[in-house]
């Protein structure tokens, strides 16, 4: 069995996003500083985005979207790639789209959350054979927020970690790479957007975040607070100088980000005082570090 170990020449990192766009809303600034201090960053885009709604008003006529929403969001992706200095893989499985109602109306047939595991899951254990990434980033198993192609990309992302170094799974995919590390994402973390609540109320700003502490901080009839969440933090990654470039990437996918609307209601320079870090969870490790850490290649380099 082949593992990852200090004497690479290289870091690598592989981030597991469902759609075109989250890899840019999502640890966007940790891949962008890792790239630019020579760490081979690879994307693993599970689904094409092609039932995304255009969510950025100044694109609702643009045409190309219409007609083909898929290729759009392609070059958008690339685009963004660029801008963060990184490289992008689609695994080629179908957008589900979000289903909305009461009931919630089925699934389309053939999307990807509809997918066996092991069929879902066999191109990223691929690429993880290929690419040989020492640490893999992906959601939790909420998907981040409750999208059933997130909670996919969750299951194929453990799975790939699990079985790529196995060679009696899935035969037929090269040759077995043990990854040596895998987080999840943090980015909804309650604590952020605390931080940067009253960062600009202090500032005496109008923040966009009162609705959703409320939310996690109501108590019920019976003076109950909510859960503790599930996973906390372990791993906080500062890169706050690379928060424009993330900027830069979300503006990238254009039909997708509203380039006034929420993501950008803190200014770079105040989340730099409030709050430096992208935040994540090591959840499984197959080498030794001491958390909480500042570096997701603790214990590898």
């Amino acid at each position: 069995m082949t593992a990852s170990n200090s004497s690479e020449q290289q870091l690598r990192l592989l981030a597991v996003h469902a759609h075109p766009d989250d890899e840019s809303s999502k640890g966007a600034a940790t891949m962008a500083m890792y790239a630019a201090n020579g760490v081979d960053v690879m994307v693993a885009t599970c689904t094409d985005g092609s039932r995304g709604d255009i969510q950025n008003p100044a694109m609702e006529d643009a045409p190309h979207p219409k007609r083909d929403m898929a290729g759009a969001r392609r070059l958008e992706m690339a685009n963004a790639a660029a801008v963060l200095g990184i490289r992008q893989r689609w695994l080629g499985f179908v957008d589900s789209g979000l289903p909305e109602g009461d009931p919630l109306p089925p699934l389309p047939p053939g999307c990807f959350a509809l997918q066996p595991l092991e069929r879902a899951a066999a191109p990223l254990v691929r690429l993880v054979r290929d690419f040989k990434p020492h640490v893999i980033l992906s959601y939790d198993e909420n998907g981040g927020y409750p999208h059933p192609d997130h909670i996919m990309a969750h299951k194929v992302a453990v799975e790939a970690f699990d079985a790529a170094g196995d060679p009696d799974r899935y035969p037929g995919t090269g040759e077995p790479w043990t990854p040596s590390k895998l987080y999840y994402d943090r980015a909804f973390s309650p604590e952020r957007f605390r931080a940067l609540h009253f960062a600009l109320e202090e500032a005496g700003l109008q923040s966009p975040y009162a609705e959703r502490l409320a939310a996690w901080l109501e108590a019920d009839a019976e003076g109950h607070t909510p859960p503790v969440p599930g996973h906390q933090t372990t791993t906080q990654v500062d890169c706050g100088d690379y928060f424009e470039v993330r900027d830069d990437a979300l503006r990238a996918h254009r039909t997708q980000i509203d380039p006034v609307g929420f993501f950008f209601a803190v200014s770079p320079e105040l989340q730099r005082t409030a709050w430096p870090w992208e935040d994540y969870t090591l959840v499984k490790s197959r080498v030794t570090s001491d958390v909480p850490e500042k570096d997701l290649f603790a214990g590898i380099r």
